[in-house]
């Protein structure tokens, strides 16, 4: 497996986020393509497009994957139209690219069929079939849902263009599933990963605190409506001694993207990740 990183993770800008993973040792970098930057898909030139190439290639890394998430999923058959066309235009450019995956969010997918569900279906499809056309992947993020409702739903779209990108906290997070679990269902999907880690900070009814031992001094935050805290690897509640070797089991051999989404340090915290994932490949023979 290889270790990447988010260009904006950094706050650095693309050229600063692109030299300061190629300084930390990462293979490659993911960066957004949607609404700003030097990707943004509605500005996209060729120039910044070889621009951005040349600055990723003299840093010897490559890009692991483009985000393609204009934050508004998939739900809505009247928006659709417009994100799904946008969203191929930024699978366009990741082929420009070298690259063959664009990751993005589609909202939490129902557990239950309703015409809400077939609304996402519909264009998840579309967008499958564009991607199958370009040997290419769009790469659902994992964590609105547990992986075994997401895996039935790619499993109902009749094509292999749309996958996952794996984002283990999200699920820890938000679905409250464990991501050797998810696995089981979703490891046949898998073409990118998030390397993120989180709690699930959680406030019953009765408004006792419940999180886990390692997370009691975030007790507080539950008590003012948080759910979910994101955390640096190894501080949260995905175990990365077995979620790596199940995550091995399924085949992949791909990117490891360290996210980093908040946090008042976020250079040192990925360069703590590095060193983090570097010890945990090398653990298991991974690397």
């Amino acid at each position: 497996m290889k270790i990447g990183a988010m260009v904006e993770s950094f706050r650095l800008g693309f050229r600063g986020g692109v030299e300061k993973a190629a300084a930390l040792g990462c293979s490659g970098v993911q960066v957004y393509a949607t609404t700003s930057g030097i990707l943004a898909i509605d500005q996209i030139t060729d120039a910044k497009a070889k621009e951005a190439l040349d600055i990723v290639k003299s840093n010897g890394l490559v890009f692991s994957a483009l985000c393609g998430d204009f934050g508004c999923g998939f739900d809505d058959p009247e928006r659709n139209p417009e994100m799904i066309e946008k969203s191929k235009r930024v699978l366009e450019l990741a082929k420009k690219l070298g690259c063959d995956i664009v990751t993005t969010h589609i909202h939490k997918v129902p557990v239950e069929e309703c015409a809400y569900k077939e609304v996402m279906r519909k264009a998840c499809r579309e967008l499958a079939l564009f991607a199958d056309s370009m040997d290419a992947s769009f790469a659902l993020e994992t964590g609105p849902e547990p992986g075994e409702v997401l895996c039935d739903f790619l499993d109902s779209l009749g094509a292999g263009g749309v996958r996952v990108n794996f984002d283990p906290a999200n699920l820890v997070m938000v679905a409250g599933d464990r991501p050797e679990n998810a696995l089981k269902y979703l490891g046949k999907y898998v073409v990118h990963t998030h390397a993120k880690d989180g709690i699930k900070l959680v406030k019953p009814a009765e408004g006792e605190v419940i999180v886990g031992a390692e997370a009691q001094e975030h007790a507080e935050l539950a008590r003012m409506g948080r759910e979910y805290l994101e955390l640096p690897l190894g501080k949260g509640d995905v175990n990365f001694d077995i979620y790596l070797p199940a995550l091995a089991a399924t085949g992949f051999d791909g990117f490891l993207t360290i996210e980093r989404e908040c946090g008042d340090n976020p250079e040192e915290d990925i360069a703590l990740a590095v060193e983090f994932l570097r010890e945990k490949l090398k653990k298991f023979n991974l690397a």
